[in-house]
């Protein structure tokens, strides 16, 4: 019994490891929420877009949304897991503390949900691609995976569905309203925006200057 735990664990451990690596080469094929989505009759459009041709506006719309310290931390952000948990225990609106390299592992490897045992190989997953990666790949995976809603995956497929242009040609405007739909992009739409999504974009647009004046994107565009 002990041997067999043992081997699994090992099959568990070296797997992880290989998989990881492998997708610091190649595009990741699919994901679990992209299945999901199919399996719920969506159409899923899921094309691959390198960094080089995804526009820097969204990059820093992006950051500036979901994870200013990305460029700063190791994969984990200790700093925002203690504010998180400081203001959950205060009754205080509940708030996430998710960096961008831990929802790039969770969107290519796992699936959408809590439980402290995803959340702990989610960890795991994090540290090992941070180890493994460089910054640039990071995002590039990110930008490439993350759903933007009706079946679209992707910083390209979002940009010629919602605006009819490539991720490469999108404006500050259209970057940020991309960006501001992230957290919930099934509810909330940029064709058109509602006033909630209208205020969260122009709240990016600031943001995204601050992102590139204090370099908090030095580890995209070095």
């Amino acid at each position: 019994m002990a041997s067999a735990l043992g081997w699994a664990f090992a099959a568990a451990f070296y797997g992880s490891l290989l998989w990881v690596v492998a997708y610091r080469f190649l595009p990741p094929p699919g994901t679990i929420t992209m299945l999901q989505r199919s399996l719920e009759g969506e159409t899923v459009r899921h094309p691959w877009t390198p960094l080089s041709n995804i526009s820097p506006h969204l990059i820093r719309a992006v950051i500036a949304a979901e994870d200013a310290r990305f460029c700063l931390h190791d994969g984990l952000d200790y700093e925002a897991i203690d504010k998180a948990l400081d203001e959950n225990r205060n009754g205080k609106r509940r708030r996430g503390a998710s960096t961008i390299s831990q929802q790039t592992a969770k969107n290519a490897f796992l699936w959408n949900g809590g439980g402290w045992a995803r959340k702990g190989i989610e960890a795991w997953l994090t540290l090992v691609m941070e180890t493994t990666w460089p910054k640039r790949r990071i995002i590039e995976v990110y930008l490439n995976i993350a759903e933007w809603g009706d079946g679209h995956f992707g910083a390209d497929a979002a940009a010629r569905a919602r605006f009819g242009k490539s991720a490469s040609e999108l404006t500050k405007q259209e970057a940020a309203l991309l960006a501001a739909v992230l957290p919930s992009p099934n509810k909330w739409r940029v064709d058109p925006p509602g006033p909630y999504v209208s205020r969260r974009a122009a709240t990016l647009r600031k943001r995204m200057e601050v992102v590139r004046n204090e370099g908090f994107d030095a580890c995209v565009f070095r």
